[in-house]
């Protein structure tokens, strides 16, 4: 294999090691909190029906969002290589774009959550049948090209909405935010359980996991900025954001971030 067929092999997105997922699981708190205070503290969307009497919150934010991720992802397929800066500001942006779209499609379409994360489901299948019919395999190891890569972040998108609908659900329920909290991150320890003990497939039980990081993120994040009456904590909003994303930026700084590699790249190495 040569030196630039090597290069080619390396994906432009990081390996997926225990830091991806702490950082992970911060980016989904932070896109809560960050798109309910877009959504709901400066934009005024804090019922269902709030939206009726105006310019909807939700939408609204979206939009915002949906036109920073939309800025990311085409600098993220331009790049020419990995950037663990631009790679996780465009994580954020996702997270972030899924929080006000989730809440715009189960509180403002009138489905409510059960059918908005219905809904949500099946935009994430149907991402991920497209994506495997087109190129033969949904692991996130094979992310080299511009076709990979719109994919990728076009089922991160659908899966980080899908998330935040279904952690909303839950968390409304009898169990409250903390109670969900610790079901998500008791339904992590089993696809981690499943990783390690059992043969599955690598990129089904990846995808589980990062849908499932999205709810444990929302739910915390809702834990920390909901009224105390909600059972939340009643943070401010904008200042749990900022120190979520100074966690982030440490985190970044002090975990090694490098880029995955295709599994030519090991294959062909070792030949």
């Amino acid at each position: 294999m040569t030196r630039e067929q090597f290069q080619d092999a390396v994906t432009k997105v990081p390996a997926v090691t225990l830091g991806f997922w702490i950082i992970k699981i911060l980016a989904t708190t932070l896109g809560e909190t960050g798109g309910d205070s877009v959504s709901m503290s400066w934009l005024g969307e804090t019922t269902p029906d709030a939206g009726r009497s105006g310019l909807n919150g939700y939408l609204i934010g979206t939009a915002i969002f949906g036109a920073l991720l939309i800025l990311l992802v085409w600098l993220q397929i331009k790049a020419r290589r990995f950037n663990p800066w631009l790679y996780w500001a465009t994580i954020i942006a996702s997270t972030t774009a899924g929080t006000t779209l989730a809440d715009f499609a189960t509180r403002s379409l009138g489905i409510g959550y059960p059918g908005g994360t219905l809904l949500l489901l099946g935009c994430v299948l149907a991402s991920l049948l497209a994506w495997y019919r087109t190129l033969g395999s949904v692991a996130v190891d094979t992310v080299i090209g511009p076709r990979q890569e719109t994919f990728y972040w076009v089922t991160i998108t659908f899966s980080q909405t899908l998330g935040t609908a279904l952690g909303d659900w839950i968390a409304d329920g009898s169990l409250g935010y903390s109670g969900a909290a610790l079901v998500f991150g008791a339904a992590l320890a089993i696809v981690a359980t499943l990783y390690f003990w059992t043969s599955i497939s690598r990129a089904l039980l990846f995808w589980a996991a990062f849908i499932l990081t999205r709810p444990l993120g929302a739910t915390v994040g809702d834990f920390l900025d909901k009224p105390l009456s909600k059972g939340g904590l009643a943070f401010d909003r904008p200042l749990a954001t900022a120190v979520l994303a100074v966690a982030i930026l440490v985190l970044i700084l002090a975990v090694p971030q490098r880029a995955g590699k295709h599994p030519a790249s090991a294959s062909e190495a070792g030949a």
